[in-house]
């Protein structure tokens, strides 16, 4: 994560709490390599008013401050230690580790229509009615965060940066894997090509993070959306993977460590890159083989619990699904349609299912399922649709996970926009 391209912003501003008072600060005799002193000095350049020159800094706003601060520990955990996962995230003292998942957002859908940017708005209040009920401590965006094949933009990070936004102005850390949405190329509507013509587009304002950007159709590719995430918020986890599995680009590791045992990991977090859009909707051979390497190497005896994420289910998926009504020992509260899966299988599930650390898979895509069914050991598991854009009526909402320490479990439910609870269940 590229700390020393930091700049603190919520909706890619600097907050106007965030009034800087004054400037200097004595940096001389620590390390310009660090990513913490980096981020400290190009905050510390953020405010244009000429400064006294007495060497001492001052921030206006507690909010403003705790994310100042949450960015601080977050880029001291990122350098501090070489032999763990390169980014990690530690629990708080005597308390479960709580995770939100937000599937399915599909922002900039019909955009040049009033429809279009009323589902954001509509997406964005179940966010943050997630976020304030639920407080989670870690959040993951698992795809299809916008509709690039109905973005007519250049830049769909633009929208990218508003479905990110609520999680960001709290102070919560997240990560993101891509969906089958999120680079597609743009489908050009054939309404357009009747006697009204291309209507007068709609496009965001471009801020202070995202300069020169006007309306086209030229698209986002994966790692653009991905470099800009990284490059403009220190609160992202997210990585563009190895680039030897590219066209997959979301493919990495976090690990979750105890705020008790700084050095002992609760829990791994694996992220994988399903495909689809400019290429085929599959987690590919080396993605599987990238797996099995990299989980040998950190957690040989399988001593640690794994949880996995992705956007589009396995085919596997289908071999578990609910015929008709949800049934035990399968839990959740909609079968409203067929499991759309992964055109092919090329591996993960069979080295998954051997693994006995893993203990379930996350996935979104389809709208209408929410049920989580074991597989063997594990537990194969969709979120819910938390988004307003895409496909379907059902009421919206957000998968939570819990992981307590002592004695170790691992707990799922479904928390809704209208802050009901479902669908509980225990994973671990």
């Amino acid at each position: 994560m590229p700390f020393d391209n930091y700049d603190l912003q919520i909706n890619g501003n600097i907050p106007s709490q965030c009034s800087v008072r004054t400037r200097p600060i004595a940096l001389r005799h620590l390390q310009s390599s660090s990513p913490t002193i980096n981020l400290f000095k190009q905050f510390n350049s953020l405010s244009p008013i000429q400064m006294p020159t007495s060497s001492y800094f001052t921030i206006l706003s507690n909010s403003c401050l705790a994310l100042l601060f949450q960015a601080f520990f977050i880029s001291i955990a990122a350098s501090s230690d070489h032999h763990t996962p390169e980014n990690h995230i530690r629990t708080r003292a005597d308390a479960p580790f709580k995770v939100a998942l937000f599937a399915d957002l599909h922002f900039g859908e019909n955009a040049w229509t009033d429809w279009g940017p009323k589902q954001d708005v509509n997406s964005i209040k179940v966010m943050s009615s997630v976020l304030d009920t639920e407080t989670p401590d870690f959040v993951v965006y698992l795809g299809d965060v916008v509709t690039a094949n109905n973005i007519p933009i250049a830049n769909a990070s633009l929208y990218w940066d508003q479905a990110l936004s609520p999680t960001r102005s709290r102070g919560t850390p997240w990560a993101s894997v891509f969906g089958n949405h999120d680079d597609a190329p743009f489908e050009w509507p054939m309404e357009w090509f009747a006697a009204s013509g291309i209507p007068q587009l709609v496009c965001p304002v471009p801020n202070s993070s995202y300069s020169g950007e006007e309306c086209s159709f030229r698209g986002t590719s994966r790692l653009e959306l991905m470099k800009n995430e990284m490059d403009n918020n220190v609160l992202s986890l997210s990585k563009s993977g190895p680039q030897d599995l590219w066209p997959g680009i979301s493919n990495y590791v976090l690990q979750v460590l105890s705020k008790e045992k700084p050095h002992t990991p609760l829990v791994y977090l694996y992220f994988l890159d399903s495909g689809g859009g400019t290429y085929p909707e599959v987690i590919s051979t080396a993605q599987a083989d990238w797996f099995k390497r990299i989980s040998e190497e950190i957690n040989p005896d399988s001593g640690v619990p794994e949880l996995i994420f992705w956007h589009i289910p396995s085919k596997a998926y289908k071999k578990v699904a609910p015929k008709f009504r949800i049934h035990k020992p399968c839990v959740g509260s909609i079968n409203k349609e067929k499991v759309a899966a992964q055109e092919a299988e090329m591996g993960i599930m069979k080295i998954l299912v051997k693994r006995p650390s893993v203990k379930a898979v996350f996935v979104g895509h389809n709208h209408g399922l929410d049920w989580c069914c074991p597989y063997g050991q594990l537990w194969l598991c969709f979120a819910r649709h938390t988004g307003y854009g895409g496909y379907g009526n059902w009421a919206r909402g957000s998968r939570i996970l819990e992981i307590n320490e002592r004695p170790f479990s691992i707990s799922s439910w479904i928390r809704m926009e209208d802050g009901s609870v479902h669908s509980e269940v225990i994973l671990s």
